[in-house]
């Protein structure tokens, strides 16, 4: 026909090959939008995720700095063994509560009676208690050149044991699940009252709780019953104190002196404008050198206790 053009075959193949080379383009353009948008969304989250984590250390931090400073006001002789109090600060509801590291009981510094009566209290037997304390003492305990250390190493190859006792102090609460004797769930039961962190071979028996009050040697029901009744009237009254707790032959407790620590456990409850509640557990020592306090243990996200300072 007149006017008309026609294409030969080998230019309708390569105007069909360009619209397939187009449509690929943009197939893959709309892929890298895609991807991009994911990628954008995720590192929202991780900036977002980011500024919380940032913002909840800051928080944490200002806790501690404040329960820290409080702590320093007062006399070492008269600090207080706990306190708590609320402050606001960025729209977040501040709980901070502390309390002497000395109301536990320490796994490097107790003697055997003490530790053998917590793990009484906790659910042990009677020998195995014992057991168990001797062996916590075999670990923290250096070794001597009279045999005892391989006596030590010795128990734990026959136990089928990869490894020896350290033989020297506890790093770490959680190396009591190493300890010939300690099973899973005493070790678990045992970690809200020890620590080593206090130094101290006794226990402050005026904000220790039940349970280490009641692991002290020649307590009974009825004495721990009545101690408890009566221990904020005893507050300046130590020649009642030590009567409260005589040892089972009536003389003082040598588990229950007033122990002292210049170690604090802090807990920082956070409940951010949006609902969210977080909760970190600081462990400091208020001697430290060139600095007013150093930092022993920091963990966050510790489960809620029971105490009435830290309901909002």
């Amino acid at each position: 026909m007149a006017g008309s053009i026609r294409l030969k075959s080998s230019d309708r193949s390569e105007h069909g090959f360009v619209l397939v080379a187009v449509l690929w383009m943009l197939a893959a353009l709309a892929l890298l939008v895609t991807i991009f948008t994911v990628h954008l969304s995720a590192s929202a989250r991780a900036v977002s995720l980011n500024d919380d984590a940032l913002k909840t250390e800051a928080l944490v931090s200002a806790g501690v700095e404040l329960a820290a400073y409080r702590l320093q006001l007062a006399d070492d002789k008269k600090r207080p063994p706990e306190g708590a109090f609320h402050v606001r600060l960025s729209g977040t509801d501040v709980a901070v509560s502390f309390i002497t590291e000395a109301a536990r009981v320490d796994l490097n510094a107790a003697p055997k009676e003490l530790l053998s009566g917590l793990l009484t209290v906790l659910g042990a037997g009677d020998d195995a208690a014992k057991e168990a304390a001797n062996r916590i003492v075999g670990w923290r305990t250096k070794a001597s050149a009279d045999g005892d250390a391989s006596k030590e190493v010795a128990l734990y190859q026959a136990a089928g044991r990869t490894y020896s006792p350290r033989q020297a102090p506890f790093a770490h609460v959680n190396e009591l699940s190493l300890v010939l004797g300690m099973t899973p769930a005493l070790v678990e039961r045992a970690l809200p009252y020890v620590t080593v962190f206090s130094d101290s071979p006794g226990v402050d028996v005026m904000v220790a709780p039940a349970e280490v009050i009641a692991a002290l040697p020649g307590m009974t029901p009825l004495k721990l019953k009545q101690f408890l009744g009566d221990r904020s009237s005893l507050v300046n009254d130590t020649a009642a104190l030590s009567s409260s707790l005589g040892g089972p032959n009536g003389g003082p407790n040598t588990g229950a002196e007033q122990g002292k620590s210049d170690a604090y456990r802090i807990r920082v409850a956070l409940r951010f404008p949006d609902g969210r509640e977080t909760i970190s557990e600081v462990v400091i020592g208020l001697k430290a050198r060139d600095v007013p306090y150093h930092v022993l243990s920091w963990q966050n996200d510790v489960p809620r206790v029971a105490r009435a300072q830290m309901e909002f």
